[in-house]
């Protein structure tokens, strides 16, 4: 059976650490750089850099930032934030990263996620999905609505739909970021997170309400996820990397334990 993973999210704004709550109130909390280096060392699986303003202020990634990260680390390291163009791709990629998250730039043109799968394969495209909870009907039969720009803009485009439609275009992974759950520390959205893992045959990446060992358990179990991506928990301290794992293990999920 495949390990299960443990990612780390740092989300970046102007070149600092940052955590919000629903992607809105976002506070500075740290040096990325710095904070990549200590999870890569305490046993994450991957990192994930989001430049979390890049799409709704229409600029270009930190590269710079980037790169220092990428020096940092001894895991794979997923970049997103601002990748309009096959170009940024190669930027990105060239930076350091090993795989790319396409969000926005993914709704508006969706040839992008062909286009990258085909030049560097899918395993190194991620699409990322910014998903809020609504009242089912015609437009969101799943009872789920993509959002973009941060979690700024809604979409008419329902969340399962989308889920396919990125797999079909050569997606290899999909990070789930539920906007009801970002931040509260209130456990995942198992729903949306089973709901899409059934949906498709690519792996996914839970995102949003880590709040202690078990909502961990219970998104890498009944969830479904192959992947739980967290931050706050860690970010502020109540848990390690390894107090995390050794919860999972214990309770029969395969996750990775050398240090």
């Amino acid at each position: 059976m495949l390990s299960k993973r443990i990612v780390l999210c740092l989300d970046v704004r102007d070149g600092k650490l940052t955590k919000g709550v629903k992607f809105a109130g976002n506070v500075d909390i740290g040096d990325p750089v710095e904070s990549a280096r200590r999870y890569s060392d305490g046993g994450a699986d991957e990192i994930v850099f989001y430049d979390i303003t890049a799409s709704a202020e229409r600029r270009g990634i930190f590269l710079d930032v980037v790169e220092k990260v990428a020096g940092q680390v001894f895991v794979p390291l997923c970049v997103g934030g601002g990748l309009s163009h096959i170009d940024d791709l190669d930027a990105v990629l060239q930076a350091g990263a090993e795989k790319v998250s396409l969000n926005t730039a993914a709704v508006k043109n969706p040839d992008l996620i062909a286009e990258g799968a085909s030049r560097y394969g899918s395993q190194a495209i991620v699409v990322g999905m910014d998903v809020l909870k609504v009242p089912t009907s015609a437009v969101f039969p799943s009872g789920y609505q993509i959002y973009i720009n941060g979690g700024r803009t809604p979409v008419e485009l329902d969340a399962l739909a989308w889920a396919r439609k990125c797999q079909e275009l050569g997606a290899g992974e999909l990070c789930i970021n539920s906007i009801d759950a970002d931040g509260t520390l209130d456990g995942y959205e198992l729903n949306l997170n089973a709901l899409i893992a059934d949906a498709v045959n690519i792996p996914i990446i839970a995102s949003g309400g880590a709040g202690n060992p078990g909502h961990i358990h219970e998104v890498l179990t009944k969830g479904k996820a192959s992947a739980a991506l967290l931050a706050s928990i860690v970010h502020y301290g109540q848990y390690t990397i390894r107090q995390l794992k050794e919860y999972a293990a214990e309770r029969g999920v395969p996750v990775r334990l050398s240090w």
